[in-house]
């Protein structure tokens, strides 16, 4: 949790990283539009469309927010999220220190199925792993250390 205190460094990015499932709801009935003096009216009722899946990386210390779709959660997906990451996102970085949970498909297996082994390295190699700790959200686990030690 030390990483949290380190000061802004735009070369190496503190980046927050994890995943979010979702429902894909339709509309039923065509939204009534917004008019002088009513608000834009929807019905609640809904057709489901499908599933998605964001993965979402925050850079807090920068203000930064970005969210890639999926249509699954797979590893192949984590990879290819990655690859994109480290190449599209954050570029110019030398290394980008990324905070995630133990989730199966968070390690350089992954990427090692998904790419060759060289591709896989690059990738990896860009990427400084701190893991967050298993069975506790981060206020959990600064308020278990203060009581601790």
């Amino acid at each position: 949790m030390d990483l949290y205190a380190q000061p802004y460094d735009p070369s190496a990015p503190q980046v927050c990283f994890d995943e979010k499932p979702l429902v894909v709801h339709g509309e039923v009935r065509e939204t009534l539009p917004m008019k002088p003096g009513y608000a834009q009216r929807s019905d609640c009722e809904y057709k489901r469309s499908g599933t998605a899946n964001l993965f979402l990386f925050v850079e807090p210390l920068a203000g930064r927010r970005c969210v890639e779709m999926t249509e699954r959660r797979t590893r192949l997906d984590f990879a290819q999220t990655m690859r994109w990451l480290v190449d599209e996102v954050y570029p110019e970085a030398s290394v980008i220190r990324l905070v995630m949970d133990h989730l199966n498909t968070h390690t350089a297996a992954s990427l090692y199925e998904a790419f060759p082994p060289e591709e896989t390295q690059r990738i990896w190699q860009r990427l400084e792993v701190h893991y967050m700790p298993k069975h506790g959200s981060p206020a959990e686990y600064g308020r278990d250390r203060d009581q601790h030690f």
